[in-house]
């Protein structure tokens, strides 16, 4: 049986006596201190999953114990305990990294809630960060990696959503790592011993897309020799997750959406309905509340999916994780390339993490691998960097070397409410630009470089007035 270890900090010995009572379970081990310093000596002796903490003690206060708890145990939830609310002080304990904070008289339902979140989280954060002994046969690319305060959040996020059976919408930039946080909320869940399948919306036309989600009858089509079961049958008890949802259809839109408040489809070429409980977690790095507005996405599909909204960081908001990130990927790919484990000096960190990273965590990875196949003498220098920056393939190229300062205009107070879309148009304009010029016109190759459908790249053209860049 796992058992988990809960430190109780409280100078009144009544709220420590009633947690030992709340939590006498065999699965709980529970240890009790009356002030911060013994809070400190409990928590380097004993090794608590989670410490519940007064904010107002005498001598060490709870504000200065969890700012030396978080900086030895940044991945150690503590929920703040207070009489007093919202006041500055829990404000404070929040910012200084505290789960949660709870009201006394406590809610003892909302208490247990709190607590298994917490407990689940920390869970979570010890499995995904246990990057030096990752077995052999990890799969690549399955790890969410990251102490910060950017990346607690995904993880506390994680552990509130993963119990549930709702659906989840995952939104941030491209290269952020929406899979990833999709496969993490399955792993977690009462589904985890069932299928995890996940589909490109965008990468699939959309003449194959349906038979790809729904499945088809022998003779349904031309081409159709066989019977095939769709994506959502071979999911069922399991996680189906749609990335790039925004890319799909409007015909397609209500499909899905029947599939949501129903749970049945019919095959393609069949009556015969079929039944399926299938948990969907969807993702896009596009604004859907501007696809509703331009009626290119359904609004009742958007509330369906949107339960619950998780957003992830673009990497250049927590560059404190670069060096844990260049750590997991470079010990991956040395053993993969069965080559010894290179250094990283602190130049080169330096360098890796003043980088804007606009291609995000999965720029690092392949600038990391290109480094790693360039390197000569077990050493990554900032040299090295600098060319395996240049030497990456042109897709790469496109988003990484490109000049977004040059962008933005020099007099901003005339272009005030406008500025952030009329920068973002620049970069997009010139972005397709390049990707039309780099295939010569050739749309299917520009959508496929840059990543996007065809039908969104032939609104942009338009948008733009780029069809003098189009092949003839």
């Amino acid at each position: 049986m796992e058992i988990r270890k809960i430190l109780i900090v409280d100078d009144e010995e009544f709220v420590r006596y009633s947690f030992k009572k709340l939590f006498k379970d065999p699965g709980y081990q529970i240890s009790e201190a009356a002030n911060g310093l013994e809070a400190l000596s409990q928590i380097k002796s004993v090794e608590p999953d989670l410490v519940l903490m007064d904010i107002e003690m005498p001598g060490l206060s709870g504000l200065e114990t969890i700012q030396r708890v978080k900086a030895a145990h940044p991945m150690l939830p503590v929920i703040i305990m207070t009489a007093y609310g919202t006041t500055e002080r829990v404000i404070a304990a929040m910012k200084y990294g505290a789960f949660e904070y709870l009201e006394k008289p406590f809610d003892v339902a909302r208490l247990k809630t709190t607590i298994l979140e917490a407990l689940e989280t920390k869970r979570f954060s010890d499995e995904e960060n246990r990057v030096d002994i990752l077995p052999a046969d990890t799969h690549s690319g399955e790890q969410i990696i990251g102490s910060s305060s950017a990346i607690k959040e995904v993880y506390k996020m994680i552990g509130k959503v993963a119990a549930s059976d709702v659906s989840v919408l995952i939104t941030g930039e491209s290269g952020t790592g929406k899979e990833l946080m999709a496969k993490a909320i399955h792993r977690y869940s009462d589904r985890s011993d069932k299928p995890f399948i996940a589909i490109n919306c965008a990468a699939i036309p959309d003449s194959l897309l349906e038979s790809e989600l729904f499945g088809f009858e022998k003779g349904a089509f031309t081409d159709a020799s066989h019977s095939k079961e769709g994506k959502f049958e071979i999911a069922d008890k399991g996680t189906l997750f749609l990335d790039e949802v925004a890319d799909m259809s409007l015909t397609l839109q209500a499909k899905l959406l029947r599939v949501l408040q129903e749970g049945t489809f019919e095959r393609i070429g069949s009556n015969k309905t079929v039944k399926v409980s299938v948990r969907v977690i969807s993702a896009t790095n596009k604004n859907l509340e501007a696809a509703i507005a331009s009626k290119q996405f359904r609004e009742d599909l958007y509330y369906r999916l949107k339960v619950v909204n998780l957003t992830l960081p673009p990497l250049r908001v927590h560059p404190e994780d670069i060096p844990q990130l260049t750590n997991y990927f470079l010990s991956r790919y040395c053993r993969e390339m069965k080559i010894p484990m290179v250094s990283v000096p602190p130049e080169t960190m330096e360098q890796l993490q003043r980088n804007t990273w606009p291609g995000n965590v999965r720029e690092l990875e392949n600038l990391l691998k290109r480094a790693l196949l360039l390197n000569k003498n077990n050493v990554i220098t900032p040299d090295l960097v600098t060319v395996a920056q240049r030497t990456l393939p042109q897709s790469d190229q496109i988003i990484s070397s490109h000049p977004f300062a040059s962008m933005i205009p020099e007099n901003l107070t005339a272009y005030e409410g406008r500025l952030f879309k009329f920068v973002i148009d620049q970069v997009e304009k010139e972005l397709i630009e390049k990707a039309l010029a780099h295939t010569r016109g050739n749309q299917v190759k520009a959508s496929k470089l840059l990543g996007i459908s065809r039908a969104m790249l032939v609104e942009r053209i338009e948008k733009y007035d780029l069809r003098n860049s189009i092949a003839e």
